[in-house]
């Protein structure tokens, strides 16, 4: 069974993995840090959040995406 996936996780073991704040991200991306909050529960971002957030840390997540879409797929076929 393959492994749920889920971008707000994602982006939080990032911001993690970087030793950066849920404040730091807010101010990046120029939104309330309680929003960081919710972002990190969301299993999908809208596109141009989830640009804003790649652009910021430095990391493709439509890279993620993709890859997880495909393998969903391919195990489907």
């Amino acid at each position: 069974m393959q492994e749920e996936f889920h971008l707000g996780h994602l982006i939080q073991e990032e911001l993690k993995r970087q030793k950066r704040t849920k404040t730091w991200l807010a101010e990046t991306i120029n939104c309330d840090r309680s929003n960081c909050y919710a972002i990190f529960k969301r299993k999908f971002i809208n596109v141009e959040l989830l640009e804003k957030i790649s652009i910021a840390l430095g990391r493709n997540f439509f890279n993620d995406l993709a890859e997880y879409e495909g393998s969903v797929v391919k195990n489907s076929i």
